[in-house]
């Protein structure tokens, strides 16, 4: 056998094994890789997350999760948009002004929301974590006075929230409740995490 030949022997199996080992590093590297990808579960953690607004009524409240927190989102009737514009002087902070936490500038108005007839909040109270709960106007709730234009009241120290999630004065919560990004997708769809006008 000439040199030739044998030296051509050699590369045909030095090219073989090259290929071989080419493709087990592949094999090796993909499943690799791919773990420094997010989980399934941590992408749901934080991914934002679509909802469907469209059979929700004028008066109802939904509560999604978003992040591990209840995000309620209430459509307000027109009667309940007006009656917040009356309430700035029974409020601890009526403009979201004294915030421990960002605040998109949209939810800086009377309604703390893009569209007047819905709010976006997070159902967390701000004192210590509790959720409150909903109280309708006129619910006749020895918890709320007689005069209550309908909210939320947490029930672990009596923090009241109107139906902007502002805060009434003299009550434990320093805040009123976060408001979490979002945006409309369209009229029927609300995203849920992700501003991308903010």
């Amino acid at each position: 056998m000439s040199d030739a030949a044998v030296d051509q022997g050699r590369r045909t199996w030095i090219a073989i094994t090259c290929g071989a080992g080419a493709v087990g590093g592949a094999a090796v590297a993909v499943p690799f890789v791919s773990t420094f990808s997010p989980s399934e579960r941590a992408r749901a953690a934080g991914a934002p997350v679509e909802v469907d607004i469209s059979k929700l009524a004028p008066g109802e409240r939904m509560t999604v999760e978003w992040r591990g927190k209840p995000v309620w989102v209430l459509r307000r009737t027109p009667e309940q948009v007006e009656e917040l514009k009356k309430l700035d002087g029974q409020l601890a902070d009526p403009n979201s002004e004294r915030t421990a936490y960002p605040i998109p500038a949209y939810a800086k108005n009377t309604g703390r929301s893009i569209k007047p007839e819905y709010l976006v909040v997070i159902g967390i109270c701000t004192h210590l974590g509790c959720s409150p709960g909903g109280v309708a106007k006129n619910a006749g709730n020895p918890s709320v006075p007689s005069d209550w234009p309908g909210g939320f009241l947490c029930p672990c120290h009596g923090s009241t929230f109107d139906l902007a999630g502002r805060v009434f004065k003299n009550k434990p919560a320093p805040d009123n409740l976060e408001v979490p990004p979002h945006m409309y997708l369209s009229d029927a769809v609300l995203l849920i995490g992700e501003d991308k006008k903010a």
